[in-house]
């Protein structure tokens, strides 16, 4: 009967994600007519993209509206807004928030520790600092996006160097050395900021700073999909081994289990899909470490079912923000400052209430 609980949960939770994800091609300063909708659509993977795809570069225009569109006729207007502008950002809201939220998890599983969130090793900090640097030295938007993914996994790399050089417990010297590096890469933000333009380069760094899914473009999907793919998918395989992790070092080694190697894997997966996350979204917070406790009061702590109920949840959560973003005023909110909105009062909710799933 429990399980069977559970999985009407998880359909539920699928139900949500995949209306969640269509519903959201409606949202949007440009209005789509739902049958002319179904008409594009049908004609756009009849005949191709060709007619639109000399429109690519309105992605990167604030708003739907331009010299292109008021010349364009409504059928080209509604297959440039849903193909070209639409469904990549709402297919990298859709990324990043599940990438953050099972990061989240797995860190939690892997630290037996509710408080720790994806940036704890540094990777949100480092990858930040990247983006920094490249709107410092002029880079393009692909070269940003490149630079923050190195940073990101330099960051983690020089924090699990210095915890195997430690003489401390290995976890907390992993952990400390995370928050040296975390605290060296937000000195060198704050350094690149002090020596910005002030007038083009630092609120181009400061709105990067804050997350936003704004210049997404069907070419950067790739550059998201594959590491987070690649992050996700052991992570999903062997979610089973993270819950012998729950129970402490010496008990998963009396059964077997290989914990420095499975750490080494989670570091690796999460590390991956963080630093991927941030290069293209920019800093959003609180999805990796709300999700996770939302998930836990519906689907307990069997990590069997809390990694994909939180990659599910945290795409949905991160979809609706963008929604919110883009439409609740004339000019686009960020995101790290909605997340930080919702995500502080039910957190503080949450440890007011401790959190507890009264199923377990």
């Amino acid at each position: 009967m429990i399980e069977k609980k559970y999985r009407l949960r998880m359909t539920m939770l699928g139900i949500l994600f995949v209306t969640v994800f269509c519903t959201s091609f409606f949202f949007g300063r440009y209005a789509v007519d739902f049958g002319q909708l179904i008409a594009d659509l049908y004609g756009v993977f009849r005949d191709g993209v060709t007619n639109v795809s000399s429109s690519m570069d309105l992605i990167l225009l604030p708003g739907f509206i331009s010299d292109g569109l008021q010349q364009a006729t409504l059928s080209s207007n509604n297959g440039i807004v849903i193909l070209l502008i639409r469904m990549p950002r709402i297919i990298m809201a859709a990324l990043v928030g599940a990438a953050l939220a099972t990061a989240g998890v797995s860190y939690q599983g892997m630290f037996r520790n509710p408080m720790v969130s994806p940036d704890i090793l540094g990777a949100s900090t480092g990858a930040g600092f990247g983006a920094a640097l490249s709107i410092l030295l002029g880079f393009g938007y692909f070269g940003i996006m490149a630079t923050a993914f190195a940073f990101g996994l330099t960051a983690v790399i020089l924090a699990y160097v210095i915890s195997q050089l430690s003489r401390l417990n290995p976890t907390l010297a992993l952990v400390l050395g995370g928050v040296m590096i975390s605290s060296l890469f937000s000195a060198g933000t704050s350094f690149v900021k002090l020596v910005a333009d002030t007038e083009d380069q630092l609120p181009a760094i400061t709105y990067w700073l804050m997350g936003s899914l704004s210049s997404i473009k069907q070419s950067d999907l790739p550059f998201a999909v594959i590491p987070i793919i690649i992050g996700i998918l052991p992570l999903f395989l062997f979610r089973w081994r993270i819950n012998l992790l729950t129970v402490g070092e010496d008990e998963a080694k009396s059964i077997g289990l290989n914990t420095g190697r499975l750490r080494l894997l989670v570091i690796f997966c999460a590390t991956l899909m963080t630093s991927a996350s941030v290069a293209v979204s920019g800093m959003i917070g609180w999805v990796g470490l709300v999700i996770p406790h939302f998930c836990r009061l519906i689907f307990g702590y069997d990590y069997r079912r809390l990694i994909p109920a939180s990659a599910l949840m945290g795409a949905a959560f991160l979809i609706l923000v963008d929604n919110i973003a883009r439409t609740a005023m004339t000019s686009e909110i960020p995101l790290g400052i909605l997340t930080s909105f919702v995500g502080a009062p039910v957190f503080i909710y949450l440890i007011l209430t401790g959190g507890e799933d009264r199923d377990h």
